[in-house]
């Protein structure tokens, strides 16, 4: 049993943007397989979930990009557990250069519910034999609570004014082996309704977003942004008000 998993990666064509810098859409891909795989070698994978009637279920994620990494380079990645909190079971993510310093970090907030009445169930039982990681926080302040669209504010304390920025209807290549939209598809979609200059721009950039309805085939989701800043995207399903997701967007230009 590890409690850091450690795994050697290089950036692929197909995960940058024409800048030749990563996307943060390709650290979500990243960090959700690294995720995969480190609980099945802590024994509560997928398989050994379902065998006793439970699921995970990512319901918050936080990814910021101190280094936007380039086209193959190589970088070493790593998660590990960081105990609970409340419903949530914490994982942490880094991705290190090849000096070592952290260009990329991570954390997650999973939740655990039961298969057949997804009724969330207090993790701590369940994940009492894995390592918490004391002390080791790749991103203290990340798997929060992202503020609803109509909570937002501009710059002169009014109310932003929210717009529909892009639709998308969950299509096969969205579909995931729980049968419903991955959650690094949503960070596509949420870039595809973004500004390009903006992301092309940007040194720095971080991703908050909370889970909080699935998507299965054939929905469709249309895509409100407050505007402005702070950046708010909500994803709600077309024709009602229900969100499927919520996420904050911040990014840092240079000079």
């Amino acid at each position: 049993m590890l409690a850091i998993l450690q795994e050697s990666i290089t950036v692929p064509f197909s995960g940058v943007d024409k800048t030749n810098r990563m996307k943060l859409s390709t650290a979500f891909d990243f960090f959700q397989d690294a995720a995969n795989n480190h609980a099945e070698d802590l024994g509560v994978g997928r398989d050994e979930f379902e065998r006793a009637g439970h699921i995970w279920v990512l319901s918050r994620m936080s990814v910021f990009m101190e280094r936007r990494p380039e086209w193959n380079e190589e970088l070493v990645m790593r998660t590990w557990p960081r105990g609970t909190a409340k419903l949530f079971a914490i994982r942490d993510y880094e991705l290190a250069d090849k000096e070592g310093k952290s260009v990329v970090r991570g954390r997650s907030g999973w939740i655990i519910v039961e298969s057949k009445t997804r009724r969330p169930l207090r993790p701590e039982a369940l994940v009492e034999n894995m390592p918490r990681n004391e002390g080791r926080d790749a991103l203290p302040d990340g798997a929060g609570a992202v503020p609803a669209l109509r909570e937002v504010s501009s710059g002169d304390g009014s109310a932003s004014q929210a717009v529909r920025a892009a639709e998308r209807r969950a299509a096969y290549s969205d579909i995931d082996m729980n049968g419903h939209v991955n959650n690094a598809r949503y960070i596509e979609w949420i870039e595809d309704a973004l500004d390009p200059g903006r992301l092309y721009g940007a040194e720095h950039l971080r991703l908050d977003i909370n889970y909080t309805s699935e998507v299965l085939p054939g929905e469709t989701i249309e895509l409100w942004t407050s505007g402005s800043q702070p950046l708010i995207v909500e994803g709600r399903k077309a024709g009602t008000d229900q969100v499927a997701f919520r996420a904050g967007i911040t990014a840092a230009f240079s000079a």
